[in-house]
């Protein structure tokens, strides 16, 4: 099966298989050895040097965990929506009881920095913003990360950057762009199962931690930083995830973070281009395209889950539907991670012919 959703991704067989390791004592030297080594791998990734913590949750338990550790109740915060997972910033806020500014912009659009700037000025109060980098329900890629994190602090507020679906498959410079809150996940460019999040907090994002006043348990970021410079987790970590990560993060090394983005570049490319050949049309707007995933518009007249049950049955590719509003009216091709070119050729032949047969 061609697996072509934006996550979980397809794992290589190297790291499969260091999955199916025989468990070790969580508490024991080996593990407190992989604890250190992946943390600097993937720091490396993270291209930080800010503390990290690695949970075991898949990327959404990331976002609770800077929601938990950020915010305090009763605060205001800017939540910056692109699509399904900057909703989830908002159901999160809300859940932990923020005093939620929102701006939503359109499907295909990616967030605008001058409008950002005058909810700042209109909002002076606040100090917290949450924004996604890469929306998989939309297939943006928000162009604004390296100047975003100057204007918050111009305005003395605390970013926090969902990367969870960009991070490890396209640049990310969370020191360069002074971001002080990146989240990340393993099951999308890190080629592992789901299962383990990271986070990466810098200085002015740990005062602040320190100072808030927000219940946390399972989510505390200090006790899983506190607990890895022992070797160890706070709770039982997956073990078999661990495994993989670490498998994985000796092959993306290997390979080269630049090498790792321009074969995402190109791999982008090469599926808009095939996209645009058989007609169809992106919802992205120009410019704005994501490197990781996809978002295909479904034709007029055409039903568009019957279009991904005829590619999954019919010819084994499996892409992920719209979301939310966009449920039924998109088509989500995913080329992240573990994948060749080969792959990606065969899900545009099966994007094609299965169309084709969904339109007679």
């Amino acid at each position: 099966m061609n697996l072509r959703i934006p996550g979980p991704t397809a794992v290589p067989p190297e790291v499969l298989a260091a999955g199916a390791a025989e468990m070790i004592n969580h508490r024991g030297p080996e593990f407190a050895a992989m604890i250190a080594r992946t943390t600097e791998g993937v720091k490396k990734v993270f291209q930080t040097k800010n503390e990290l913590a690695t949970l075991s949750a898949s990327g959404t338990g990331a976002m609770e965990a800077a929601v938990v550790n950020m915010m305090a109740p009763g605060e205001p915060a800017l939540v910056i929506t692109i699509g399904e997972f900057g909703d989830r910033f908002v159901n999160l806020v809300n859940a932990y009881g923020g005093r939620l500014t929102q701006q939503d912009y359109e499907p295909g659009q990616a967030a605008d920095l001058n409008r950002i700037e005058d909810a700042l000025k209109d909002n002076p109060d606040i100090k917290l913003v949450f924004i996604t980098h890469n929306e998989t329900s939309t297939g943006v890629t928000n162009p604004i990360l390296p100047e975003l994190g100057k204007l918050v602090h111009k305005y003395d507020g605390l970013l926090v950057v969902d990367t969870i679906s960009s991070l490890s498959s396209v640049p990310v410079l969370t020191d360069e762009w002074d971001l002080d809150v990146v989240l990340s996940g393993s099951q999308k460019g890190w080629m592992t199962a789901p299962g383990l999040a990271f986070v990466s907090v810098n200085e002015r994002a740990w005062a602040k931690a320190a100072k808030n006043p927000q219940p946390r348990f399972y989510f505390d970021l200090k006790r899983h930083t506190d607990s890895a410079a022992t070797g160890q987790t706070p709770w039982t970590p997956a073990v078999s995830v661990w495994f993989q990560l670490d498998k994985s993060l000796e092959m993306m090394l290997a390979e080269g973070l630049e090498s790792i983005f321009a074969r995402h570049e190109r791999a982008g490319k090469m599926v808009r281009d095939g996209v645009r050949a058989l007609g169809l049309e992106l919802l992205a707007d120009e410019g704005v395209e994501s490197n990781t995933v996809t978002a295909i518009k479904v034709p007029e007249g055409v039903d568009g889950n019957q279009w991904l049950k005829v590619a999954r049955d019919d010819f084994d590719t499996v892409f992920a539907g719209g979301q939310g509003n966009l449920r039924g009216k998109i088509v989500r091709f995913g080329h992240l991670g573990y994948m060749t070119d080969d792959d990606l050729k065969a899900g545009l032949e099966a994007l094609k012919a299965s169309l084709e047969r969904v339109r007679k």
